[in-house]
Protein backbone atom coordinates (compact mmCIF):
# COMPACT_ATOMS: atom_id res chain seq x y z
CA UNK A 1 0.00 0.00 0.00
CA UNK A 2 2.90 2.25 0.53
CA UNK A 3 4.06 2.25 -3.34
CA UNK A 4 0.08 2.91 -4.10
CA UNK A 5 0.39 5.65 -1.42
CA UNK A 6 3.06 7.46 -3.26
CA UNK A 7 1.88 6.85 -6.65
CA UNK A 8 -1.89 8.10 -6.12
CA UNK A 9 -3.03 9.42 -3.44
CA UNK A 10 -7.03 9.30 -4.57
CA UNK A 11 -6.47 5.33 -5.52
CA UNK A 12 -4.87 4.94 -2.18
CA UNK A 13 -7.51 6.23 -0.60
CA UNK A 14 -10.40 4.11 -2.27
CA UNK A 15 -8.30 1.31 -2.30
CA UNK A 16 -7.80 1.79 2.08
CA UNK A 17 -11.61 2.40 2.14
CA UNK A 18 -12.92 -1.26 0.59
CA UNK A 19 -9.89 -3.38 1.93
CA UNK A 20 -9.21 -2.39 5.26
CA UNK A 21 -11.43 -2.64 7.81
CA UNK A 22 -12.01 0.28 9.76
CA UNK A 23 -13.83 0.27 12.71
CA UNK A 24 -15.40 3.56 12.42
CA UNK A 25 -15.31 7.06 10.92
CA UNK A 26 -12.40 8.52 12.81
CA UNK A 27 -9.94 5.98 11.76
CA UNK A 28 -10.76 6.60 8.76
CA UNK A 29 -10.54 10.40 8.88
CA UNK A 30 -6.76 9.11 10.62
CA UNK A 31 -5.80 7.48 7.47
CA UNK A 32 -6.11 10.28 5.32
CA UNK A 33 -5.05 12.78 7.81
CA UNK A 34 -2.04 10.93 7.97
CA UNK A 35 -1.89 11.05 4.07
CA UNK A 36 -2.67 14.86 3.98
CA UNK A 37 0.60 15.65 6.30
CA UNK A 38 2.99 13.42 4.42
CA UNK A 39 1.59 15.08 1.21
CA UNK A 40 2.56 18.25 2.94
CA UNK A 41 5.95 17.37 4.24
CA UNK A 42 6.70 16.12 0.76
Amino acid sequence: MKELSALDHVAFVRFASVYRSFEDVSEFSAMVADLQNKQNND
